[in-house]
């Protein structure tokens, strides 16, 4: 049974967190986990989103959670952003 802050059930369609980590955690703390790590869908919403133009050296969860301005300080051989860096 979820309780007022989210917790209780899982959000997520796919996730690779335990699942009683994924019951614990506030709704709004589970929306911010990368989706390739805990899928909930969020990641349009929350700016978790890769910026890579082409196949990247870097892990998708790694490429959502970090913030645009330092993925694109990332050499272009590792993880191509169209920077040309």
């Amino acid at each position: 049974m979820q309780n007022e802050k989210g917790q209780g059930v899982s959000h997520a369609t796919d996730s690779q967190l335990p699942g009683k980590v994924q019951e614990k955690v506030p709704a709004g703390l589970e929306k911010q986990v990368p989706d390739a790590l805990h899928d909930t869908g969020s990641n349009k919403e929350t700016g978790k989103v890769s910026h890579a133009i082409g196949e990247s050296k870097v892990p998708q969860a790694i490429q959502e959670g970090l913030p645009e301005k330092v993925e694109r300080m990332v050499p272009e051989s590792i993880h191509p952003t169209g920077d040309g860096k």
